[in-house]
């Protein structure tokens, strides 16, 4: 059986991306498709997009654009130190790369430079970093921002009184028109959860790897997931976007 795989937000955790690719025993008949923020937080972010580059050469892969990776993409880029981006990650992953060649980080900006904002499957699945505020879905989406940073969408579906049926005019509109949709973006963690975490028909697979969770895989035709250690657990000499 061909299985969709979607994988949550990575900041940097190689260690923890390398486990469950292993947990899931992930085959070439697999589709991936990560929901982006590949790089900040934890110190391996030059592996992990080297990895990720390796991966796509054996197995079908869609890479999604978070806003860590636009950050990144633009200090490769343009060598702008943007300083929010240093203080929510961005260190480490200007340390991950210090000593790596301008071939190594070339290479790696055209990997960023050709992520997707957004991905729609044969089954109308809408895999996107955060989120979308056009009510004509993220193809009229007049903030292209609004696919790696909007939160709206995630807090409408948790919000959502179950009463209120598809076909009523209350429906809210963004929700009708995919199948399901997958984000990242907004750590469950938040919502004192350590696993993916479904509202309607958004599922939400950020489980807080940037800070004290686990990076999550999750397949898409049956929900059955798979988990990482705890990231901390894996780096215990680092703190990764966690601050205290």
């Amino acid at each position: 059986m061909n299985r969709t795989l979607v994988i949550g937000d990575i900041h940097g955790a190689f260690k923890a991306l390398q486990q469950i690719i292993k947990k899931a025993a992930v085959k070439e008949t697999d589709q991936l498709i990560f929901l982006g923020d590949f790089v900040d937080g934890w110190s391996q972010s030059f592996e992990v997009i080297q990895y990720l580059i390796e991966l796509e050469k054996k197995f079908k892969c869609v890479f999604i654009k978070g806003n860590h990776d636009l950050w990144c993409e633009q200090w490769l880029e343009k060598k702008i130190e943007d300083e929010t981006w240093l203080f929510n990650g961005g260190r480490a992953t200007f340390r991950s790369y210090e000593s790596r060649s301008e071939a190594e980080k070339l290479n790696h900006l055209a990997f960023f430079q050709k992520m997707q904002n957004y991905f729609i499957d044969e089954e109308n699945r809408l895999f996107i970093h955060a989120g979308f505020s056009s009510l004509h879905g993220p193809y009229k989406e007049h903030y292209s921002s609004n696919y790696s940073w909007d939160r709206t969408l995630w807090e409408m579906a948790l919000c959502m009184d179950k009463r209120i049926k598809k076909e009523s005019v209350l429906y809210p509109k963004r929700l009708k028109l995919f199948s399901e949709i997958y984000i990242g973006h907004t750590p469950t963690l938040y919502y004192d959860s350590f696993e993916p975490m479904n509202a309607v028909n958004v599922w939400n697979i950020d489980t807080g790897a940037a800070f004290n969770g686990r990076l999550s895989i999750l397949e898409v035709e049956n929900k059955k997931f798979w988990q990482s250690d705890v990231v901390q657990n894996l780096y215990p000499d680092e703190t990764g976007r966690n601050r205290n």
